[in-house]
């Protein structure tokens, strides 16, 4: 999973994740990693189309989104 994290904030490429919110519910993410560290990664999030902090934890899965319209 990091090394997508990695490819993403390298090639400033577009992936998708699932994550659980606060609320545990879970939703799905179309983001670019800018920044990482041990515990959170530092997102642009296209839906909210902001900065988004996000837990390492509560990532549940992640993948390319080449060929898909956002």
């Amino acid at each position: 999973m990091k090394g997508l994290f990695i490819k993403s904030m390298q090639h400033k490429e577009k992936i998708v994740i699932f994550y659980m919110d606060s609320n545990n519910e879970v939703t799905e993410r179309y983001v670019r990693v800018l920044k990482m560290n041990d515990s959170h990664i530092l997102v642009y999030c296209y839906y909210r189309k902001k900065v988004r902090t996000l837990k390492f934890d509560n990532i549940l899965s992640c993948g390319s989104v080449r060929g898909v319209a956002i």
